[in-house]
């Protein structure tokens, strides 16, 4: 008689799942223990994280799923109706429902009593799987949510799993030594970000690129408006995930442009970076020390924080910090393999362009087309 687990991996095959990422919980050890040998697992830093990835993935044409325990909605929820939602991207998401069931954490209460409340209010549905025999109701939804291109939770109650076969604990045998970074390189600021894209705007063409909200994507598409062009319209520190999720459906070279504000929100992304080791995915790193799209206000990465060591220290090997005009075009012309990150230091200051006349809609679907069609 097959476990639980393996009926559940068998849905998610059977269904065309292609990734499955994930977050996990004591209550589904036995089911990270399968899901970690699988080839399109990725562990994630952060729930947030994860919708990034997976929208990236879903703009590519494939499929994700993401399981995480019902308190890391909460992590999840602004981007959930800001980015998936909005751009209606399909995402099944399988909630560890904690709090309802046998529950010995009393944190994990308050969470997982208000989990349904809090899905409804977001218009998120759901659907309870409450024991091994509710597993179908996981074939018989999934078909419906990437034809709806909507987002679905299912809430696997601990009791699922009740009777199963606790996995031995695997740890390596020696932690891996990572070489320290290097000494911080300090670089004179010479241009606002405005300026930077013009100067690369030549080597953005053609190319699939993931632009971060706000200014940043109104500028580029002023000045490199095309159809490989994903604009984010909301949903700050989700450029970097979104980038990452793309780069794995697709052989093409995917440039994300983010800034010091957005990565600072989500760094752990670095992490899942380094860990998958894409090597198709450039990072543009334009840290001009502030928030740019809300008044100019000063990030840490103005003062204290400098992303070029966290970036190492997240364990991307190839990471450069540039300023000045040859070197940012080298850089970026540079053909050393990827995952790369680009730190350019400029600037602060907009440049004052119209909004993006175009609907989130059609920014999809253009960007889709643009994707798939090589």
């Amino acid at each position: 008689m097959q476990t639980p687990e393996k009926r559940l991996i068998g849905i998610l095959e059977q269904e065309g799942i292609d990734y499955i990422l994930g977050l996990p919980c004591d209550r589904m050890k036995g089911l990270f223990s399968v899901l970690a040998g699988l080839k399109g697992f990725i562990p994630l830093t952060r729930e947030e994280e994860g919708v990034g990835i997976s929208a990236g993935i879903a703009l590519g044409g494939a499929r994700p799923a993401i399981f995480l325990q019902s308190s890391g909605i909460g992590n999840m929820i602004n981007a959930l109706l800001s980015l998936t939602g909005f751009y209606r991207l399909s995402l099944p998401l399988f909630i560890s429902h904690r709090g309802i069931y046998r529950e010995a954490i009393a944190a994990q209460l308050p969470m997982g009593k208000a989990l349904k409340g809090i899905l409804k209010a977001a218009g998120i549905g759901y659907s309870t799987i409450g024991k091994q025999e509710d597993l179908e109701k996981i074939h018989r939804g999934l078909p419906r949510i990437f034809r709806k291109e909507i987002t679905h939770a299912f809430l696997l109650s601990p009791r699922v799993w009740e009777g199963c076969k606790e996995p031995s604990p695997h740890f390596p045998s020696k932690r891996p030594v990572h070489p320290g970074p290097l000494n911080p390189v300090r670089k004179r600021p010479y241009y606002r970000r405005f300026r930077i894209l013009e100067i690369i705007k030549d080597q953005l063409n053609g190319k699939i690129v993931i632009s971060n909200l706000g200014v940043p994507s109104k500028e580029l598409y002023h000045l490199c408006h095309q159809d490989s062009n994903f604009y984010m319209l909301g949903s700050m520190g989700m450029a970097t995930p979104i980038g990452l999720g793309v780069s794995l459906t697709t052989d093409r070279e995917v440039i994300v442009i983010d800034g010091d504000g957005s990565l600072l929100m989500n760094p752990g992304t670095l992490a899942t970076i380094a860990h998958l080791s894409p090597p198709n995915l450039t990072i543009l790193a334009i840290d001009n020390g502030s928030y740019g799209s809300t008044g100019d206000q000063p990030t840490h990465a103005g003062s204290v924080t400098d992303l070029s060591l966290v970036a190492r220290g997240f364990g991307i090997g190839n990471v450069v910090k540039v300023s000045a005009r040859g070197e940012i075009r080298a850089a970026l012309s540079s053909r050393k393999k990827g995952p790369r990150f680009i730190h350019i230091i400029a600037l602060p200051g907009n440049e004052p362009v119209p909004n993006i006349p175009i609907s989130h809609e059609e920014i999809k679907k253009s960007f889709q087309r643009a994707l798939l069609s090589v």
